[in-house]
């Protein structure tokens, strides 16, 4: 069960709706990961309903699948291999405007350009990236974050981190990005352990953290990170989050040899340990694993439960798409298939 329906977020988004004299109309049944399917599933409901104003409600996948639900309603004729073409979308906002509310703290979707859906037949994502779906508006309401379970809030909050940290040393990045990506990464480290914890403060952090990160990496664009994670994802079962934090320490290493610096400017604004870069890039690689540790993250992928065969067996295909990951053309450091393989096998064998 979504926690929009959970901690009653939907019934009174329903309701203020229903007191306003708006006619609505539910779609439900979002996967983790949506598919292609589910999209056109809901956009056979638009059609029906035509709406003027489309709301997303929910977590990454939610708001992803509504915002891609968005792009064919108004363009029936488009396609997703068209669509996974960077800012390549037509007009929107012929028929509808939409709006986003997140109710978990770790996507910033509800800020962002980016939508990933997945394909049913080949599970392999699609990258939608295009200014045009970034929403009209957002409710970011930290009340919607309270009812969110202990691993999902790990999850998510590694995956704000993530967020931040790629955006940070992104070959895009600037002085407005690196300021809304550092102020995440402070809260990050006040709050998410707290927030794991159950605390209601840090949860509220937590949501504006993680709002903060989708503002940076709207603009700034992301990493090998999170190219690594699309690939893996659906393929083994592994939860958004949850994969980006096995992987940040070794990408963090990787990228070390050109944004060096960058990183260790945040290790000395976080207060860690260390005089020279390396010494601070360490502190920053520790300071990851400390998180990972401390929410109960697994350490590799092996340890997640990946089965060695399966990762064998698919690393030349993950290793080749995450190389053409539309994210890896803004991480700080080029990478060839075969340094990718390298480094998948270290997230495996965590070495």
């Amino acid at each position: 069960m979504a926690p929009s329906k959970k901690n009653g977020a939907l019934e009174k988004i329903e309701s203020y709706l229903k007191e306003a004299g708006i006619e609505t109309r539910l779609f439900e049944g979002v996967e983790a990961d949506p598919s292609d399917e589910t999209v056109m599933r809901g956009v056979a409901v638009m059609n029906e309903f035509q709406p003027d104003l489309i709301l997303g409600v929910g977590g990454g996948s939610p708001i992803d699948a509504a915002k891609a639900m968005w792009i064919f309603y108004e363009n029936p004729n488009f396609t997703f291999e068209e669509a996974a073409i960077p800012f390549n979308l037509p007009q929107l906002r012929r028929k509808a405007r939409f709006v986003a509310i997140p109710t978990t703290s770790g996507t910033g979707t509800e800020v962002t350009a980016f939508s990933i859906i997945t394909s049913k037949e080949t599970e392999l994502k699609y990258p939608i990236a295009d200014f045009n779906i970034t929403p009209d508006m957002a409710i970011v309401d930290s009340n919607l974050a309270q009812t969110m379970p202990g691993q999902l809030v790990a999850h998510t909050g590694m995956d704000a981190l993530t967020h931040s940290l790629e955006a940070y040393v992104s070959i895009m990045a600037n002085e407005l990005t690196d300021a809304l990506a550092m102020k995440s990464i402070e809260m990050v480290q006040d709050h998410l352990v707290e927030s794991y914890e159950g605390d209601e403060n840090a949860r509220a952090k937590m949501h504006l953290s993680q709002c903060l990160a989708g503002m940076s990496f709207s603009n700034a664009i992301l990493g090998i990170v999170h190219s690594m994670a699309h690939k893996t994802g659906k393929m083994f079962s592994i939860p958004h989050g949850c994969a980006n934090a096995i992987y940040l320490p070794a990408a963090i290493r990787f990228n070390a040899e050109v944004a060096g610096e960058k990183y260790a400017d945040i290790a000395k604004r976080l207060g860690l340990e260390g005089n020279t870069t390396e010494e601070r890039v360490n502190a920053l690689i520790g300071f990851v694993e400390y998180l990972n540790n401390a929410l109960h993250i697994p350490t590799s992928l092996k340890e997640f439960g990946v089965p060695e065969e399966a990762f064998l067996a698919s690393l030349d295909v993950i290793s080749e798409g995450a190389v053409g990951d539309p994210c890896t053309s803004t991480n700080p450091r080029e990478i060839s298939v075969e340094q990718m393989k390298e480094l998948f096998k270290t997230a495996y064998y965590g070495e």
